[in-house]
């Protein structure tokens, strides 16, 4: 009776891991944007944090390179918490609403 148990719980985390395989590689190839200065600055990146795109407004060359570096970093700095944001989002779905301890991050 304890194996059956034992047995059943151990099928559960074998699903539960496949199921988060699953939803990581998914979350990997999910793309989101970020942008700042009204859209003058965005940023195309992946859930993995590799940013596969970059555009600048034509209007943004001609200002203080010091003002692009900012807009580039806030434009970063959105597209990170999307992603963030993504991943708590498929945790909760996956966990059934449990919340995770702070600080917990997927391990991409």
């Amino acid at each position: 009776m304890f194996k059956e148990g034992l047995g059943d719980l151990m099928k559960q985390a074998q699903e539960m891991q496949e199921k988060m395989r699953v939803a990581q590689d998914e979350a990997a190839q999910k793309e989101v944007t970020g942008s700042a200065g009204a859209g003058l600055v965005s940023i195309v990146m992946n859930g993995r944090h590799d940013v596969l795109s970059v555009s600048i407004d034509d209007g943004v060359l001609s200002e203080d390179k010091s003002m692009l570096e900012d807009l580039l970093a806030a434009a970063v700095n959105d597209a990170v918490r999307k992603v963030e944001a993504n991943q708590q989002d498929m945790m909760k779905q996956l966990t059934g609403g449990i919340s995770m301890p702070e600080g917990f991050k997927m391990p991409f």
